[in-house]
């Protein structure tokens, strides 16, 4: 395959990464303003919490998500679960936009059900772009490729909160509390039918075409378990920090600043603008130095690293005043994180073969990001709610110390991968 072609079909399929991540973090930035519409009994944190159990309830959705596309894409090609995906993630989008507010208990009915099926997107959507880039990336840059995923699920995420900055320079903030939440959902829609046509244009992987396996040997779910149980507990491991990690310093920090620290909600939208646009600069260049220095040693350094900084910092972030303070606070675990975050995709698929690698990728990650990633948000609200915050803070540090445990003892999947170029 040519250089430019390899290029071409990773844009591809990294492109629906942006636009799934972009809808599933408008949710939780514009959450600020769509919580009172929505849940309009109680006080501004039990408006949040409630917004909060809906969000883990779209992590409910993702290992069914990423189990039905998982079996799709190890069956039916990469490139058709990715299509499918997106389109999915369309409806879910579209479904949120559209829906009236006021109505009872079939207002928040709605939203959960458009969760819910942008849960079953994003969940397909990481084990299918993950996988895809993976075996399209070549050996020699697996990991650059890798941590450049990374860059399109931060680039869409900061592409939320650069709508959100925007709105709230250009809308009051009672029109945002009325109407203006729904646009970032509208725009999420139009955007997945551009990578819905593009997405039909790239090639199946040859690593897909020409496994060994036999067609009906391929996507069987419960070679995971009783196959392959070890790798599958490593994913989880690795996630659960990795997950509760991300979603602390990037979904809930917005919250931390404004319902903790007392900022403003511009203000802190827009230092987490800066955070999100320069934490996208790390993944690439550390997944660089993994395919020279390896997989593990690059894991253990992130988690060791996480485990130390968790409780400073974040203590550190809940009693700061100085915007610039806490850009800095949030950068210095989110460097370290991103030692995670660069090989998040590819460690998850060198350790399976070609006809479950898909499942492999998907359905650990996505069990794990609905128990740590999807309730960061509302365990640290609960923690503030009865009054031991910190309690979160020490909960995060030792998660993460699980994860680096878990680092160290695995083997170095550079080394020892299961992705076999053809």
């Amino acid at each position: 395959m040519t250089p430019a072609r390899r290029l071409k079909n990773i844009i591809g399929g990294s492109a629906g990464n942006f636009v799934e991540w972009f809808d599933w973090f408008a949710y939780a930035s514009f959450a600020l303003y769509f919580s009172r519409a929505f849940f309009p009994d109680g006080d501004q944190t039990s408006q949040l919490l409630s917004a909060a159990i809906v969000f883990g309830g779209g992590f409910v959705a993702r290992p069914i998500g990423a189990l039905l596309l998982g079996i799709y894409a190890d069956k039916a090609g990469r490139r058709a679960a990715l299509t499918l995906s997106v389109a999915m993630m369309c409806v879910g989008s579209l479904l949120i936009a559209v829906t009236p507010t006021g109505f009872g208990f079939l207002s928040p009915a709605l939203l959960v059900a458009a969760r819910l099926l942008q849960g079953l997107s994003v969940g397909g959507e990481y084990g299918a772009s993950a996988t895809y880039v993976s075996e399209m990336a070549g050996e020699t840059r697996r990991g650059f490729w890798s941590g450049f995923l990374y860059v399109t699920l931060i680039g869409g995420q900061l592409a939320a909160m650069l709508l959100q900055v925007l709105l709230q320079n250009v809308l009051s903030e009672a029109q945002l509390y009325d109407w203006g939440w729904r646009i970032p959902f509208v725009v999420g829609a139009a955007l997945a039918v551009v990578v819905f046509w593009i997405r039909r244009g790239i090639h199946e992987t040859r690593s897909f075409t020409e496994a060994p396996e036999p067609p009906h040997e391929r996507g069987k779910a419960m070679l995971l378990f009783l196959k392959y149980p070890k790798e599958t507990a490593i994913v989880v491991a690795l996630t659960a920090g990795g997950g509760l990690g991300f979603y602390t310093y990037t979904t809930y920090m917005q919250k931390l600043l404004v319902n903790t620290a007392g900022f403003d909600k511009p203000v802190a939208a827009q230092v987490m603008t800066a955070v999100l646009a320069t934490f996208m600069v790390f993944p690439p260049l550390v997944g660089w130095i993994s395919d020279h220095v390896g997989r593990k040693a690059t894991l253990v350094v992130a988690f060791g690293m996480s485990a130390l900084l968790a409780v400073p910092v974040l203590s550190a972030i809940a009693r700061a005043t100085d915007p610039v303070t806490v850009y800095l606070l949030c950068l210095l675990p989110l460097f370290f994180l991103s030692g995670y975050s660069a090989l998040s995709a590819i460690v998850k698929a060198e350790l399976y073969p070609a006809h479950v690698r898909a499942l492999g990728v998907a359905v650990p990650y996505a069990i794990a990001m609905a128990i740590f990633g999807g309730n960061a948000e509302t365990a640290a609200l609960y923690f503030k709610q009865i009054g031991h915050e910190s309690g979160y803070f020490w909960l995060v540090a030792a998660i993460m110390s699980v994860s680096f445990v878990v680092a160290s003892l695995m083997r170095d999947t550079r080394r020892h991968s299961l992705i076999r170029e053809h």
